[in-house]
């Protein structure tokens, strides 16, 4: 296995983990931003507010784009799988 080779894998690894993470962070992102607005505009400072939306809109994400994330997995996890002859030259 090369340096190559090595970066290669971890590079992709990293891409994976950033693209899967992506819809849950923006949610979380979006809806503490609105509820953020919200508050400052109503002055409305109950905490629980912050975290209840931002938990159910990030579990509806989820939900939405389990089946696109496990494409992905799958795919990469079939590709190392593949590819271990490749690896070992």
């Amino acid at each position: 296995m090369t340096d190559t080779t090595v970066l290669t894998l971890a590079k992709e690894a990293v891409k994976i983990c950033i693209l899967l993470s992506a819809p849950l962070l923006l949610t979380a992102l979006l809806v503490g931003l609105i509820i953020s607005i919200f508050q400052a505009v109503t002055q409305i400072q109950e905490m629980t507010l912050t975290f209840v939306p931002k938990i159910l809109a990030m579990i509806l994400i989820f939900i939405l784009t389990l089946p696109w994330a496990l494409k992905k997995l799958v795919t990469f996890t079939e590709n190392l799988i593949l590819n271990i002859p490749n690896f070992i030259k």
